[in-house]
């Protein structure tokens, strides 16, 4: 029987291949199932976690315990079973130090084999180092940048020092936090000589391999459970409500405080402290220890949160090989993440641009009188070109559909602060000005709050300024006069509709900077 016309043009779309890998760590299993998405890479499907304490007890009798490896295999039968409910097919399963130092690593990977059909590679730590760091490049702009990168495990840490991307130093030490807990810390809290005793052995660690024996560097990127409970205790602590601790911003000072704070605490107290989860309790001292040692070594005041690490790593890694993620081509300016982001969102991309430009004119007439900075600058642009694509979901009340969004987007180069004061600047492109009992305004500190009034003031004005999305208006003179901010409008037609959208929408702005807003057409010539 022939096929009829509509049927001949009936295209199915070949389903996008989805890729699974698995970190068996000495403290946590990870597993990460992505599908590859031709214009990001990949975006991940799952990201499962379990606590497994694989390395419990293996200082003490440098095996895995029969209950350590029935765990593992329960929590590997478990991820394999959500790895083929996806459809995925696996690429990679690593084992690292746990399984690196037992004695019976060969009869624990043949059980794990035949129990599971996994066949797992145990990989050395410099091959750790390398899986994280290629994270790193992936979450983060760093190649104008001299920075460290921390891999905190259970049983060791990789450490980089790196000049963009270009590898200083390498190293692998067995200072991870079941180690380091098992070996120091012995009472419950910890003494003080157990932990003086602790620092010192993590001092020689690092100055043996010359650890911050160089230059400064930037930053120190953290990865693993421990930098990511971290972030989550200091943001906790900052009273911030953000959707991850991805990209999040610690300073070395918080750490410092964290760390006398939990270290007086007996365990059973740890438990309800806000971020901290509850599995890591035991450990977080050491860690807390742990990340102090290598701020202070690297001459360091920040810690950047990667909340991906060594999975990631495995996928990244797979992609290329396979041709699907070329070397050093993902994006390394914000603005091509936010426009793919964007044109994902199918938004308005003349319409943004518009918009955007025309913030920009607006805020460099008032950026140096109100201490707005380049980054002030870049948040407004980033808002601009994202304060319209709600519309994918529906045009009614699609200003809130943008900030959640928007809060929820992977948007690289960006803390998780910032996406927030990002989402809230598009909020208020429209309809109500922020007030203190609005959820998602609320939770912003008192100078984040005054930053989404300026911005998102600026923000709205220039919305208005394209109200008939057609960008009529080809420029702006913006003059600043005795308490009035003058709009001169120049375009080849009538700009009365864009004039009127200005004069309703600079509510938020006059009351933000205290200025009157005039509007006028240029004088035609």
């Amino acid at each position: 029987m022939k096929a009829t016309a509509q049927q001949s043009e009936l295209v199915i779309a070949a389903p996008l291949p989805r890729l699974a890998a698995i970190d068996i760590g000495t403290n946590s299993f990870r597993c990460i199932v992505v599908e590859v998405d031709p214009r990001e890479g990949f975006r991940v499907l799952d990201d499962e976690k379990a606590s497994v304490r694989l390395g419990e007890g293996l200082n003490q009798t440098g095996q895995i315990t029969p209950a350590a490896q029935q765990r593992a295999i329960e929590a590997l039968e478990r991820m394999c079973k959500i790895i083929s409910g996806l459809g995925a097919e696996m690429v990679e399963v690593v084992a690292t130090s746990a399984v690196r130092k037992a004695s019976n690593r060969k009869a624990f990977l043949s059980a794990v084999e035949v129990a599971t059909g996994l066949k797992i590679k145990v990989i050395d730590g410099e091959a750790e180092a390398e899986l994280a760091t290629m994270s790193v490049h992936h979450n983060f702009a760093m190649e104008q940048q001299r920075f460290a990168m921390a891999d905190i495990g259970g049983g060791s840490v990789e450490i980089v020092i790196a000049s963009g991307r270009h590898t200083e130093t390498v190293a692998s030490l067995e200072l991870g936090v079941v180690f380091l807990t098992e070996k120091f810390i012995h009472n419950d809290p910890p003494r003080e000589e157990g932990l003086q005793k602790l620092r010192k052995h993590i001092r020689k660690a690092l100055k043996e391999v010359e650890i911050g024996d160089d230059l400064p560097v930037s930053c120190l990127i953290g990865s693993g459970g421990t930098m990511t409970n971290i972030g989550s205790m200091v943001m906790a602590m900052r009273g911030e409500e953000y959707e991850s601790v991805h990209r999040y911003e610690v300073l070395h000072s918080e750490v410092v405080h964290l760390l006398a704070m939990v270290a007086r605490k007996i365990q059973k107290d740890r438990l309800s402290i806000p971020g901290l989860n509850a599995e890591r309790a035991d450990i977080i001292i050491a860690g807390l220890v742990l990340s102090d040692e290598l701020l202070r070594r690297c001459h360091s005041n920040l810690l950047r949160i990667n909340a991906k690490g060594i999975r990631e790593g495995l996928i990244l890694q797979s992609l290329q090989n396979r041709g699907l993620l070329p070397v050093n081509t993902q994006p390394r300016d914000w603005r091509d993440s936010v426009l793919e982001f964007a044109r994902s969102c199918r938004f308005d991309e003349q319409h943004s641009r518009q918009v955007s430009q025309m913030a920009l004119q607006i805020f460099a007439a008032v950026a140096k009188r109100h201490a707005l900075d380049k980054r002030s600058q870049e948040l407004l642009e980033a808002a601009a070109l994202l304060h319209d694509i709600g519309y994918f979901i529906s045009y009614h009340q699609h200003h809130k559909h943008s900030y959640h969004l928007i809060r929820h987007a992977n948007l690289f180069g960006f803390t998780p602060r910032e996406r927030e004061i990002i989402a809230n600047l598009a909020r208020y492109h429209r309809k109500a000005k922020p007030k203190k009992g609005h959820e998602n305004f609320a939770p912003l500190n008192a100078e984040d709050q005054e930053l989404v009034r300026k911005l998102g003031g600026i923000l709205r004005l220039a919305d208005g300024l394209d109200r008939r999305r057609n960008r009529q208006v080809d420029q702006i003179d913006c003059q600043l006069k005795k308490g009035v901010l003058q709009l001169i409008l120049a375009g080849q037609d009538d700009l009365s509709v864009e004039i009127y959208g200005a004069q309703t929408k600079g509510d938020l702005f006059e009351a933000a900077f205290g200025y009157q807003i005039e509007v006028r057409r240029a004088e035609l010539p």
